[in-house]
């Protein structure tokens, strides 16, 4: 018994010594330098969500979440515009009041609180809305609307009233002259993050091409590569993002062709849309499963009857009355948006690789989330409309959880590119759609 005893002990010693060492890799910034690091972009990089641009959205900006996790490695202040507590509705925003019998989302407007000034009409474009200003340092430069095609705009600040509350002066006037690129290269930084170009797709998209167009593919190769040399000129490191398939988002895969025929059946009905035939020429056609509705259909108008010459006829069930342009992106739009898309992103993926920049392909990594969901720190996502938790009520911008995530790809190409060690931010900490 006292063998045995023994031989157990040592069996236990042996184990012990021979059990492997676990080394974690020490933080490291790597070849990066983080001591200002500032963020380029649209609405996606401002924290926008839910339709709009508030306190709590800003807070929760892939940015902001991306600084928090360079600070552990030597990064510096990272300063948003962010609206004040006593106006921390912004712009104003979407939430869920919640569902009808159906399972049908409520949603309702958030309008007190907000950061709204004034309103004026800008010569030649219409209504502005002007915000609050801000005039405190700044890290974080995104502006929700603006398009690649914009930074080199002297006077933009007249025409996008996010961009207008970040410049000097009391906006009394319209005579703003101060182009973006300039803006946010006047100081010295030493890291950024690029992710502009969504706009150049997205808003001809969104608008089912009625109210836009696509940024011709040269010029935006013209602008793109200005503004890597701009921002790369002080000898600055940085990561760029590609553009994602605009037109894998909810806000075009929510409402379908399907559904609408499947609930005008009853009827004997289909349903007919205004479409691109060639060029700028549209006519009417049945609708096919390819063919994209936007979130924003009214579908209370579906049905409705309307004056024509033929007397009156059902919304969107009869050649005669097509469902309008703005509310689809049909087949040839969609494959149109997509071209100029990979276009896009050719650009920026070349531009960054004759420079030595990361890059973060959204493009790729949203496109695989599409078609088979995610799973991070034991919660399931997916780019499902509301149930997803990745995509706010707006179905183009993110969550807090999603932008998280988004921060997280940027910070994994910064590691592979720099040779750092970045930590992750936990994507569990972040809050997903917020149900009442």
């Amino acid at each position: 018994m006292k063998n045995f005893k023994l031989y157990i002990l040592s069996g236990l010693l042996f184990v012990a010594a021979c059990k492997p060492e676990i080394h974690t890799p020490s933080l490291s910034r790597g070849t990066a330098n983080f001591s200002r690091f500032i963020a380029v972009g649209n609405s996606l990089t401002a924290g926008y969500s839910n339709g709009g641009l508030y306190l709590d959205g800003q807070l929760n900006s892939y940015p902001s979440i991306m600084a928090k996790q360079m600070a552990q490695v030597g990064g510096g202040a990272f300063n948003q515009p962010l609206f004040t507590s006593a106006q921390a509705n912004g712009s104003g925003y979407l939430t869920l009041a919640g569902f009808t019998k159906t399972g049908s989302p409520i949603i309702d407007t958030v309008t007190t609180d907000l950061a709204i000034r004034s309103e004026y009409n800008a010569p030649g474009f219409g209504p502005v809305i002007l915000y609050t200003k801000y005039t405190g340092d700044i890290e974080n430069y995104g502006v929700p609307g603006i398009k690649l095609l914009n930074i080199t705009f002297p006077q933009y600040g007249n025409y996008n009233g996010y961009f207008e509350r970040l410049l000097p002066g009391d906006g009394s006037t319209t005579t703003l002259n101060t182009d973006y690129l300039d803006f946010v290269t006047a100081k010295p930084f030493t890291f950024f993050t690029d992710w502009l170009g969504n706009n150049d797709a997205l808003s001809y998209a969104t608008t089912g091409g009625a109210g836009d167009v696509l940024t011709d593919k040269t010029t935006f190769a013209q602008l793109y590569e200005a503004s890597l040399q701009a921002l790369t000129a002080g000898g600055a490191k940085g990561v760029v993002a590609t553009i994602p398939d605009v037109t894998s988002i909810p806000y075009f895969n929510t409402v379908t062709v399907a559904a609408i025929n499947a609930q005008v059946a009853a009827l004997g009905a289909k349903l007919y849309i205004t479409a691109l035939v060639s060029g700028t020429t549209y006519a009417p056609r049945l609708a096919t499963n390819s063919d994209l509705i936007v979130l924003t259909f009214p579908t209370s108008m579906l049905g409705t009857l309307v004056s024509t010459p033929y007397g009156p006829l059902p919304y969107g069930l009869t050649p005669y009355t097509p469902v309008d342009n703005k509310y689809v992106l049909d087949a040839n739009e969609v494959a149109l948006t997509r071209d100029y898309v990979q276009s896009y992103n050719n650009t920026i993926k070349t531009q960054a690789a004759a420079r030595g920049l990361a890059v973060f392909d959204a493009y790729t990594y949203l496109n695989n989330v599409q078609l088979n969901g995610l799973e991070i720190d034991g919660i399931s996502l997916s780019s499902a409309y509301i149930t997803g938790g990745l995509f706010s009520l707006d179905g183009v911008h993110l969550t807090p959880r999603g932008y998280a995530i988004i921060a997280n790809e940027f910070i994994k190409a910064i590691n592979t590119t720099y040779s750092a060690n970045v930590p992750l931010a936990n994507v569990a900490s972040y809050q997903g759609l917020k149900f009442p």
